[in-house]
């Protein structure tokens, strides 16, 4: 198997689950690796798993994210790996969902996508090099009842990766957007036990997220579907 060309990882909107996983095994791979979140205390144990630095940030304010980076760029280095995993919900009827917490769940979902790519961007076209990952979900290509905001922001996030595909890649940026089409496992998400692997292991999520980053430039791919085995689609 190649090496990761690249020694140097930021995830926004990290915590358990999958942000948590990639976090082990990028560090694993013998890369150093950034952890970003509103929450930093959530982070503590990962961090101290994993040896890796932490900052907090509002993925949907432009200020804060440009504030990030810059302490990214003096603590770590310039990342030369960016996954965006943050997201907004707002779960309700449309009739009656309020607009602020819609507002709230698309900025965070796809205009915190946008703002992140942006700074990676910045960092990685000079160097003609670098990989920026974005997770979306079953609602990047279905909205579901009751779950408006999070399809919007979700759809967005995905345009956003096409567009940033299109443009970076020719600059020898690898953009990715992933579709996690499925319940994530975790000890408060299990599999039930009359549908054994129903859910995703976060861990072979992460390990598709690696195996973007081992692909030669010559065959990039700028998107993946996972989703369980036994699943209807």
């Amino acid at each position: 198997m190649s090496e990761i060309p690249y020694r140097r990882a930021l995830i926004v909107g990290a915590g358990a689950g999958i942000s948590a996983s990639v976090a082990r095994q990028l560090k694993a791979a013998g890369l150093k690796v950034g952890l970003a979140a509103r929450n930093t205390d959530k982070l503590a144990d990962l961090a101290s798993d994993i040896g890796a630095e932490t900052f907090a940030v509002d993925a949907a304010d432009p200020v804060a994210v440009e504030r990030l980076f810059k302490q990214v760029d003096d603590r770590l280095g310039e990342p030369d790996v960016v996954v965006y995993n943050a997201s907004g919900r707002a779960r309700g009827s449309i009739v009656d969902l309020d607009p602020v917490k819609v507002e709230r769940a698309i900025a965070v979902s796809a205009y915190g996508g946008f703002l992140v790519t942006r700074e990676a961007a910045r960092r990685m076209v000079p160097h003609g090099s670098g990989a920026i990952l974005l997770t979306g979900a079953s609602a990047s290509v279905k909205g579901y009842a009751l779950s408006a905001p999070f399809a919007m922001g979700k759809f967005a996030l995905r345009g956003l990766a096409q567009s940033a595909a299109r443009e970076l890649a020719p600059k020898g940026v690898h953009v990715a957007h992933f579709v996690i089409d499925g319940g994530v496992r975790s000890p408060t998400y299990p599999d039930p036990v009359e549908r054994p692997d129903s859910t995703l292991d976060p861990d072979a999520i992460a390990q598709s997220y690696l195996d973007i980053l081992r692909q030669p430039r010559s065959a990039w791919t700028w998107e993946v579907e996972l989703r369980p085995w036994v699943e209807n689609f």
